[in-house]
This record gives structure tokens, sequence and C-alpha cells, in this order.
């Protein structure tokens, strides 16, 4: 990874994806360009220099206002679809819109929540990934533990809630249909866990692996209805006014995508991925409400969750555990 000197010119950098040079190198003519993306990671819009600007307009008039974001250096461009393209830019012809909508975790339900345990991944939601792990520890969801050798309706799953999340517009409006995903691209490393519904832990259809061992998932609304739903008839919910202490968006909202995920074999049989990318030797169950402590081994990772509309993206923080003493 490195910058680009954008001090002078205008600069296009580009690179194909890991599915575009996989077809380029198949050389049957298949390969066609039909997608591209922008984004803007590494700019920062405070540096407009207008009147409202901390340090006042820039002293050389108007025309000087965004010289600092047009000279910003970028980034080059590279493969890894786990880095790049964090936020990408998208065309709205509007022009009255005051605000766009946002995925965030709903984590406040009894099986939406995330672990709270001090000194334990606290904020992550925590895969059990084998039946020893799973019975000998404190597995329930209000820890946000999750089952993942044999799902069980009382074990956590992870919610993504999306809409406007300001209470400026009243929560009963209705989402504009262009703002509302109805797709939603979720990313996690294959050689950790995979994809299910929460209702039955029936395993996802995987779209692709990339070489870099990342799965995506494609799951739409009307495909995938187990995964993408708009109901909003959560409990507790007053749907007369929209408001629930169950919501975390404020505002009008569009879909929610709901999931959990089932453990790898390699990790419910060996320990291997365990101690080359991962630690061991980690106390568990002091503070989870279980029969005394345990040692475990874990893994620290991510389900990176896109929305396919506006592109909007989110990491999800998960740890595996492995219990090495039960």
């Amino acid at each position: 990874m490195a910058f680009l000197d954008n001090s002078g010119d205008i600069i296009l950098d580009a690179v194909l994806t890991d599915t575009g040079r996989f077809r380029l190198a198949k050389g049957d003519g298949s390969f066609k360009i039909a997608k591209f993306a922008f984004g803007d990671d590494e700019i920062d819009y405070t540096l407009y220099r207008n009147t409202n600007h901390a340090n006042g307009a820039h002293s050389s008039g108007s025309a000087y206002y965004d010289l600092s974001i047009l000279q910003t250096p970028v980034l080059e461009a590279f493969t890894n679809n786990t880095s790049t393209m964090k936020t990408k830019l998208i065309s709205i012809n509007r022009t009255n819109l005051l605000y766009l909508p946002m995925l965030k975790i709903n984590d406040t339900m009894t099986r939406t929540n995330r672990n709270n345990q001090s000194l334990q991944a606290s904020g992550s939601y925590i895969i059990a990934v084998d039946k020893d792990t799973e019975t000998n520890m404190a597995t329930n969801a209000s820890k946000g533990v999750i089952k993942g050798a044999n799902f069980s309706a009382d074990g956590a799953y992870i919610q993504v809630d999306q809409g406007l999340d300001t209470s400026e517009i009243p929560p009963l409006f209705a989402l504009d249909s262009d703002l509302v995903e109805t797709q939603y691209i979720v990313e996690i490393d294959n050689r950790l866990g995979k994809i299910a519904s929460s209702a039955d832990g029936t395993l996802a259809k995987v779209s692709f692996i990339d070489d870099d061992n990342i799965a995506s998932y494609y799951l739409s609304q009307g495909a995938n209805a187990a995964y993408v739903k708009n109901d909003w008839s959560f409990p507790g919910g007053d749907l007369t006014d929209g408001t629930s202490s169950q919501y975390v968006i404020a505002g009008p909202k569009g879909t929610y995508l709901r999931f959990t995920i089932l453990s790898s074999l390699e990790l419910q049989t060996s320990t291997n991925l365990f101690t080359k990318v991962g630690g061991t030797a980690y106390t568990w169950g002091t503070d989870a409400g279980g029969a005394g402590s345990k040692t475990v081994n874990f893994i620290d990772s991510t389900v990176r969750i896109t929305g396919a509309t506006t592109g909007y993206q989110i990491d999800v923080p998960i740890r595996f555990i492995k219990c090495s003493d039960c």
C-alpha cells in the first residue's frame, strides 16, 4: 500500500478485482468491464476552507476553498478486497436529501446482545466452536455467545438495522425506495465460519470465495427472506409511532439483516488455526455466570456487511473460542 502524489495532476489508478483478474486470465474473450466503483477513504472533508471553517476562509478566495482536498495524497490502487474501498461513492439525482441511510448493529434484544464481560472480548459476538465448548462454558445468548457447532434457538445471533438514524424525521415516515437496502453482501473468513439462518441454522449459499479465503454471501429480501426482513415487529415495539427500546434506528427504517455463524469443521476438530492466527491460554468464565473459569484458544475476526444499494459498510467484531481444558 502506498500514497500517490496528487499535488498537480489528476490521477487515474485502477485495478481489477479478484473476479475481474480471474475472468481476464481465462483468455476466452469473455472479459468485459461491466461495473466499477469510486471511493474517498483518504479524503478529509473538514479541510474545506470556507467561512464556516474553524480557521476561517482561505485567504486567496473561494476558488481555493477546496484546494487542500483536491491535493490530498491518494491511495495507490490495490486488490485486497478486505482493505480497499471501505467508503464507496454513490450517485443520487435528487437534491432534497438531508440525511442518508446507514447500517447499525442492533444489540438491544436478548439474543442480539454483544458480549459484555470485562477483559473478555467485550463488544464482540462470541462463537463457541465445538460441543465441549458449548457444554462446559457459559453459552447463553444474553452474553453474546453463539453456539457455532450445534445450532440452538437460545443462542445469540447478529442483527444489523438499516434506515435514517435521526430524530428530525418521524420514524413512521416511509423511507424512499431508492434508499432501502434490499440486498446485503456479507463477507467472512471461510476458514473460520459460515453464515447461517438465525431461525433454524440452515447454511446460506456462498456466492464466491476469493484468493484470500474470504467468502461472500449475497442475501436479498426476495430470495433470502429468512435473512433480510422489513416487518420491524420486534418485542416491545410500539408500531403506532415507530418507537421501541428494541430499535437502534431513530428515524424511518428500511430493512434489517439477521443471521448467525456456524464454526468451520477445521475449528471444530483442530487447534491448528488457533495456534497460527489466534491465541491460547485465555481464561473465560469467571464473570460469565458459568461453573468456574476455563482455558480457551481464541481467534479474533470480523464479519463485514455492505449494503448493495448505498455501499454503506460496517464490520461486526467476532471471537471464535475453543475450550482447551474441558
